[in-house]
């Protein structure tokens, strides 16, 4: 069998042609007066919107911090409210599930009271774990989470 003569790639006749490597500058576009200018345009332009913005949240939070003065009294009246209607509860609570102990009185250890240097009105706040007796433990584990998070 007859093979045909293979023909190798070789450069062209003549060679190849020089390479360049000479420095070509890039082709000025905008000159530096003109990027300067612009600059200084557009940095105005965003200064004076910045403060036009600036005013309207600036008199927003005004707004805001007026609003949560005026009703920070209230929230604070209804959450001491809530607070000492539990306190009632947790002392109902005790009193209808000691009320077949013999001898017990609600408030008192053993007939004595637990805080005998207090005058009897004083308000002694319970511990968490007091104050949550009554209530699930989800309960507790959500006041208590909110406390981490203040």
């Amino acid at each position: 069998m007859a093979t045909a003569a293979r023909k190798q790639d070789g450069p062209p006749p003549g060679g190849y042609k020089p390479l360049d490597f000479s420095r070509v500058p890039a082709r000025s576009v905008i000159g530096a007066k003109s990027l300067i200018a612009g600059y200084l345009a557009m940095s105005g332009a965003a200064f004076y919107l910045y403060f036009q913005n600036y005013k309207k949240i600036h008199r927003d939070d005004v707004e805001v911090r007026s609003s949560m003065m005026a009703i920070t009294p209230l929230l604070m009246a209804e959450h001491d409210r809530e607070y000492l209607k539990q306190l009632r509860r947790n002392r109902d609570e005790e009193a209808k599930l000691m009320a077949n102990v013999k001898g017990w009185e609600t408030g008192k250890y053993k007939g004595e009271p637990i805080f005998k240097t207090l005058p009897p009105d004083t308000l002694v706040k319970p511990i968490p774990l007091e104050y949550f007796a009554h209530g699930t433990m989800d309960n507790y584990q959500d006041w208590d989470n909110i406390l981490l998070w203040q």
